[in-house]
């Protein structure tokens, strides 16, 4: 009897050498049945001979299109992102270029017939201060002034998305993810987010000191470790049988910055202090995630809690970070 070869599918995650999109494609090449392509553009690719990696300007059609042809998935992970510094002093960096890109990718997605396209969306959207975990209902069309731009430029990609998938070639999941952290985020000062910024402060900080942290300490953040976001990606992968879904995709609880703080500080078994700055930039928001839907379409849940999701990513951090 004569032996069919199994056709890999041919994934192209977008932005490889970043946060999400490295510990996307570094899982998707243990998987034997996946061939992996990664874009990079600014960043230098890394060492990982599994991965196809093609260097692409993804605000430029020619290129979208190049990278785009002849995949079965595209996983978009590609972004311009910074922290609350940014989104304060220079809201329109997080706009234009993420609109641009991500809109030529739907188009070419659809064009070349590529049979899913996996859309990170966020939570900015959503009310900034909640008792409860907010569901995908709750998104009023009222947006925070601070995030009015970025809001609303996700929530016409959601929109983008669901219009290609009512053309019927391409299937489309969209995920509002809640804060990701762990291994390969940005551990800087100018670019991290708070996560990244805080596990930086604390591992930097001279034994005895103390941590200086913007604000009061009593906003609250919803943190989801990588790992959760990448088995997400996967299970729909998987599991979507329609053509569009929009879910959540969080911890469903929320902590607040400063318990966050204390945590980090555990975790490294340092001795420090906390000292609150409320002269400098940050945002006042209280927000966890409502994750039932996912829960319902995907039997997605979370698996990693925070104390150790704290604790892997410390531990990476040490081997990783100079």
């Amino acid at each position: 009897m004569m032996c069919l070869k199994k056709m890999n599918k041919k994934m192209l995650v977008c932005g490889a050498t970043g946060f999400l999109g490295r510990n996307v494609a570094e899982y998707f090449v243990g998987k034997s049945e996946y061939e992996v392509t990664g874009t990079y553009f600014k960043s230098s690719p890394y060492e990982n001979s599994g991965i196809n990696f093609v260097e692409a300007d993804l605000t430029k059609k020619e290129d979208v299109d190049r990278v785009v042809r002849g995949k079965d998935v595209v996983v978009q992970m590609a972004a311009t992102t910074s922290g609350a510094k940014d989104i304060i002093s220079r809201p329109y960096i997080h706009v234009t270029d993420n609109a641009v890109s991500n809109q030529l990718l739907l188009r070419s997605a659809f064009d070349n017939s590529v049979g899913h396209f996996v859309f990170p969306s966020c939570t900015v959207m959503y009310p900034p201060w909640s008792d409860s975990p907010l569901n995908e209902s709750d998104f009023s069309g009222e947006v925070e002034d601070k995030y009015f731009g970025a809001a609303w430029m996700k929530v016409g990609l959601e929109k983008t998305c669901e219009f290609f998938s009512r053309l019927g070639r391409t299937k489309h999941t969209v995920f509002r993810h809640s804060n990701a952290y762990g291994p390969y985020d940005k551990y800087d000062l100018e670019k991290s987010h708070v996560f990244g910024a805080t596990v930086t402060k604390v591992m930097k900080a001279p034994e005895g000191s103390n941590i200086i942290v913007w604000g009061d300490g009593k906003e609250e953040r919803d943190l989801l470790y990588v790992d959760d976001v990448v088995s997400f990606v996967e299970t729909a992968i998987d599991r979507q049988m329609s053509a569009y879904e929009l879910v959540n995709v969080g911890l469903g609880k929320s902590v607040s910055i400063g318990d966050l703080v204390e945590k980090v500080i555990r975790a490294s078994g340092k001795n420090l202090g906390i000292e609150y700055d409320t002269s400098r930039p940050t945002i006042k928001t209280k927000v966890a995630l409502d994750c039932t839907k996912a829960k319902e379409v995907f039997e997605w849940e979370p698996r990693v809690n925070l104390e150790e999701g704290i604790g892997k990513t410390i531990d990476w951090y040490r081997k990783n970070v100079k």
